[in-house]
């Protein structure tokens, strides 16, 4: 059965102002909290190498592909881990809650599936969730802050 973990927050900053800082993957470093080594670009099928901290577990490696993208929407990943018996489906959302687009529901998850999923006890979950939570905090933070100190112009300034 699939596991589904999730974590979504609020944002008062439009998705033009939160997309250019999602797409600079390399840029992630400076910034999330989840993913503090990352390289690649998004773009249909290509890999990316992310360095992923799970508050309480040793960092890890891993390079997903890209399996679609939508831009200021989506971004989608695929991993498989352990021979196939973990597959996991992650992802990234913004939705937009205006008329004027000037707030934001920031999404992000991740879908487990396969025989390995009895491995995400509920002590697991909860540090998965506390990883996503962190990068949503992190992305809200950045983007308003920048949205903000930009005076409402759509480009971030580096970390």
């Amino acid at each position: 059965m699939p596991i589904k973990i999730e974590h979504r927050i609020g944002v008062r900053a439009p998705a033009s102002a939160i997309w250019p800082m999602i797409m600079d993957v390399p840029g992630w470093a400076h910034w999330n909290p989840l993913y503090p080594k990352a390289e690649g670009v998004i773009a249909f099928e290509s890999r990316l190498t992310l360095e992923v901290a799970i508050p309480g577990e040793p960092p890890r490696t891993i390079q997903p592909v890209v399996v679609d993208w939508t831009p200021e929407e989506q971004i989608i990943w695929k991993v498989r881990m352990m021979g196939g018996f973990l597959r996991t489906t992650r992802y990234i959302e913004i939705e937009t809650l205006t008329d004027g687009g000037m707030g934001v529901i920031f999404s992000n998850g991740e879908i487990f599936e396969g025989a390995a999923t009895r491995l995400l006890d509920r002590r697991r979950r909860a540090r998965i969730k506390a990883g996503f939570t962190a990068f949503g905090e992190a992305v809200r933070d950045r983007a308003e802050a920048e949205w903000r100190r930009s005076g409402g112009a759509t480009t971030l300034s580096p970390a």
